[in-house]
Order: C-alpha cells, then sequence, then structure tokens
C-alpha cells in the first residue's frame, strides 16, 4: 500500500481520483498559474533565478547541489542551440518518487521544466525517463500532449514570444544512465557510459551544447516556488535545507510508501507516519539516502532528522531519499552481498578499478556469506574499496564502496562472528 503526506510536489493531488494526473484536474489545483504568472507578470529571468536561490531548493536526485545556482551557470547569451534535460533514470534501489511524479502529477514536472527553459532562455526539452516504466512513460506523453494543445507548451506559449519544446525519451533500465553525462551519452543514441569531466554539461552537454540536468522532483517543485515565493518554500524546511523532500520509504515498516514531509523532520516521525516496524520487531538499521549510502544502526538513526546535514554529520548521505529499513532478523553480511551483487552487475565497464573492483567485492562478500571467508577479508574489503573509490569517471564506485565501509564500521561484529563460526564448523 502506497501512503503520502501531501506538501509542495503533490500538493492537492486526490490519489484515489483515477483523472488526477489529467490537465484539467492539475489547472483545478492551481497548475500552471506559475507560468501564468510569469507570461503575465513578465517577470524577468534574473528574478526567476533570484527566486530560486532563495528558496534553497537543492537537487533531489541526490548530489543536492542547489538548484538556482545550478541555473545561473547555463550561458543564457550564448547563441546556439541550448538544452534543458530532466533525469527521470530512477534506478537507484529503494527509491520510487519519481515513478510516482509521473504517474499522478506529471504536469507539475511540465510546468517546472518550462518555467526551468523560460529562466535559461532554452527551446528545447527533453525526460529521459527510466526504460522499466513504459506505463509512466506512456502517461507522460499524453500530458505532454495535453499541454500543447492547452497553450503552455509549444510555440508562442500563452501568446508570448516565448517557445519550448518538449519531448520524452525512453531509457532502457540500465543503472549508469543515471550518471548525467552517460545519460546524455544515450540520449544522443551512443552506448551510455560516463564522460570525462571537464568540460561539464553546463558547457558543453547534449549534442556538445550547454545543458542543464535536473531531476524529476526538482523541477516539479518549481510550480510551487513561482506561485507561492522562495522564501514560503524556504521556510517549510531548514536553513540550508529549504521545502519538503520525498522519501520512498521501504523494508520492514507497516506502510511502505512515498511520504513528503518537510526538511528537518525527525526521523523518528517518519517512522511513525509509516506505522512503525513490522510485525513488532525492533529497528536494526537503516539505510537513508537510497543502496549507495552507508546504513546507519539504528541509535544513531534514530537521533537524526530528515535533511541533508544532519545525515552527512551521522556519516551517511540523504541522497535521493530512499529509506530502507532493516529489522533485527536481518543479516547485513546478506544485505551487502546482495548490494554488492547489484554494482558488480551494473558497472558499465569503463573504468579498471570499477570494472574489475566491484567483481572483488562481490565475490570477497559472497565467500563470507557463504561459510568460506576468513578474517583477513575484512580487511581485504577495506584496502579493495580503497582502490575504487575516487579513481573512476563517475561515481558508481564509490557508491558499491560505500555500503562496505559502512557495513564494516557499524557491523563488523557480524562478519567476524560468521567467519569465526564457519571456521569452527569446518574444524569439527
Amino acid at each position: 500500500m502506497t501512503v503520502y503526506v501531501k506538501g509542495v510536489v503533490f500538493e492537492g493531488v486526490e490519489f484515489e481520483d483515477p483523472n488526477c494526473w489529467h490537465l484539467d484536474e492539475y489547472v483545478k489545483r492551481g497548475g500552471y498559474a506559475a507560468l501564468k504568472k510569469i507570461i503575465n507578470d513578465k517577470i524577468t529571468q534574473d528574478e526567476v533565478i533570484a527566486e530560486m536561490k532563495t528558496s534553497g531548493l537543492r537537487g533531489r536526485g541526490g548530489a543536492g547541489f542547489p538548484t538556482g545556482l545550478k541555473w545561473s551557470f547555463m550561458p543564457r547569451s550564448f547563441p546556439g542551440q541550448k538544452y534543458l534535460v530532466c533525469n527521470t533514470d530512477e534506478g537507484e534501489p529503494g527509491t520510487f518518487k519519481d515513478l510516482d511524479i509521473q504517474v499522478y502529477n506529471p504536469h507539475a514536472l511540465i510546468e517546472g521544466m518550462i518555467i526551468g527553459a523560460y529562466a535559461m532562455g532554452i527551446t528545447v526539452g527533453y525526460n529521459y525517463i527510466h526504460g522499466e516504466i513504459f506505463e509512466a512513460y506512456e502517461r507522460f506523453e499524453i500530458a505532454l500532449e495535453e499541454a500543447r494543445s492547452a497553450g503552455f507548451l509549444g510555440d508562442n506559449i500563452l501568446g508570448s514570444d516565448f517557445c519550448f519544446q518538449l519531448h520524452a525519451h525512453h531509457g532502457y533500465g540500465a543503472y549508469i544512465c543515471g550518471e548525467e553525462t552517460a545519460l546524455l551519452e544515450s540520449l544522443e543514441g551512443k552506448k551510455g557510459q560516463p564522460r570525462f569531466k571537464p568540460p561539464f554539461p553546463a558547457s558543453f552537454g547534449l549534442y556538445g551544447k550547454p545543458t542543464t540536468i535536473n531531476n524529476t522532483e526538482t523541477f516539479a517543485s518549481v510550480p510551487y516556488i513561482i506561485r507561492e515565493g522562495g522564501q514560503k518554500f524556504l521556510e517549510l524546511g531548514k536553513p540550508n535545507n529549504g521545502g519538503t523532500k520525498l522519501f520512498s520509504v521501504s523494508g520492514h515498516v507497516n506502510r511502505p510508501g512515498n511520504y513528503e514531509i518537510p526538511l528537518g523532520t525527525p526521523f523518528s516521525e517518519l517512522l511513525e507516519m509509516c506505522g512503525g516496524m513490522r510485525d513488532g520487531k525492533k529497528l536494526k538499521a537503516v539505510i537513508p539516502g537510497g543502496s549507495s549510502a552507508p546504513v546507519l544502526p539504528a541509535d544513531i538513526m534514530m537521533q537524526c532528522t530528515m535533511d541533508y546535514d544532519s545525515i552527512a554529520k551521522a556519516g551517511s548521505m540523504l541522497g535521493s531519499g530512499a529509506v530502507i529499513v532493516m529489522d533485527e532478523t536481518v543479516s547485513m553480511v546478506s544485505a551487502l552481498e546482495r548490494l554488492s551483487y547489484f554494482y558488480h552487475e551494473e558497472s558499465c565497464g569503463q573504468c579498471t578499478p570499477c570494472r574489475e573492483g566491484t567483481g572483488w567485492l562481490y565475490r570477497v562478500v559472497h565467500r563470507i556469506a557463504h561459510g568460506e571467508g576468513k578474517i583477513e577479508d575484512l580487511d581485504l574489503l577495506s584496502r579493495v574499496g580503497d582502490n575504487i573509490a575516487g579513481r573512476t569517471i563517475c561515481a558508481l564506485g564509490d557508491a558499491a564502496v560505500f555500503p562496505v565501509r559502512g557495513m564494516l564500521k557499524h557491523f563488523r561484529h557480524e562478519f567476524e562472528d560468521l567467519i569465526n563460526k564457519s571456521q569452527s564448523a569446518k574444524a569439527l
């Protein structure tokens, strides 16, 4: 069962209504009012970007980079074509918020992209949609046509000189294409592999032209900011953590689902919203920001608030907001084995440390999990991780290492106990 606490992105959405995603329903709840405000009041590009900076909105895809600052990097005086790209390639295990934006409120995303295009002087945009949610892709195409027919999208939007064409692009389910430059390569029809940076997409992006890339939730937050004001959005959260955030809660809770709550909400409150722990079990650990974020034990997590700074101070990352809850029955060795297998399988193979190192991590954890491990393997895991992290073109290598480091930091005793028991059993 999916449960929502409604906020900015899902403001006014009636999820039980099968037509809630259509244009008419979106307009009834204030949709496209922000775009009309910009066009009718002749709000300048600089004013839109300033409002975004005031809001404190940080990228909701995982990096948490300030959105207004990113938009200001776009060279608006560039004489040629510029591009706007939405990253809806939601492949991080535990994350399913962007899917529901596409399903229940696609026009918020469309309006946010139109406003972003206006602010940066862009006339063409693409929404790169994860390859395993084809029904959401089809729904987004219908929403695009609704927006075009109503004059919100296309040439001379709302009778102005502003023109913006937005297209959907269907990915093929590759995790690596969630990395922005690999996404651009795929969008260009090439193999999805990360590019060297610099140059950065802001100066050399899609087809070698200046490009701004933001996450689905980031764009879907924009209409509220323009309609209600950046200061109001900022005050919904806390300093340096403005607004609300969607958290995809999965695992051993009674009501898993997407919860939109103010940044800075205590984790204990979020857990209570989810109905608490399933079957009355005790909380053991939480991965707070998607599978690549280091795990935190229960005692540390219960002291955290759900925002970038608090989670970072605790030794992990808020990331995409995917909260994976694990109860007392979970074997951390088995959990790490599954995570390491995922990153080994999803490595694009371009960088040797990642291509070879993720395989080493998985094989070593696998043999520990299956009673073939040695105590020396724990130091081996650390050494292999050190040879991967920071040595690859993109962050997938680091993403494979962080779960290993987190597990060994907080649950090393479980690995040692399993190894010692296996060795004792063999000695008998």
